[in-house]
């Protein structure tokens, strides 16, 4: 079964608050579902590729065709132009956000979804909601604490 997610990452301030927002669709049964969260303090990289791993670990099955469509080239590039398979062969070195890139690496060997790059704020009807859901998400006053994000920098040496 072919499912299309599509997906948004916002941040107010970088870092600041910020919040994802998912739309899944399943096209053949007419089915369509959206997500939001937001943080009190993280970044706009995050969110996106946070995004892309809450769609991905709402699948129930592996036995589909996942498609994920992006505006952002971060996450995008990771997969359309291999920088995934480098990081892991690297062991992570110098890669920004490693805690989720692991995570979606694990998603990503389960799934092998597509991953589509489409240019954000264009007029994207898919890609616009899933900006207002992200932003709604970052001004909600129920924000989450991006841990490893907030213990990185209260321990940051600089």
């Amino acid at each position: 079964m072919k499912i299309d997610i599509y997906t948004d990452g916002a941040c107010s301030g970088n870092p600041g608050k910020g919040g994802y927002g998912i739309l899944m669709r399943v096209p053949e049964k007419n089915y369509q579902k959206t997500f939001s969260k937001g943080f009190r303090k993280t970044t706009n990289n995050r969110m996106e590729l946070l995004a892309v791993i809450t769609a991905l670990e709402k699948l129930k099955s592996t036995e589909n065709d996942i498609h994920i469509y992006t505006d952002s080239k971060y996450v995008a590039d990771a997969i359309n132009q291999n920088w995934l398979s480098g990081w892991i062969k690297r062991g992570w070195k110098n890669v920004k956000n490693p805690d989720l890139w692991k995570r979606f690496a694990e998603l990503y060997k389960m799934h092998t979804p597509k991953m589509h790059w489409i240019k954000g704020h264009a007029g994207h009807f898919e890609n616009e909601l899933c900006d207002k859901l992200a932003v709604a998400a970052a001004a909600s006053a129920d924000l989450e604490v991006d841990k490893y994000f907030e213990d990185l920098e209260n321990h940051s040496l600089f």
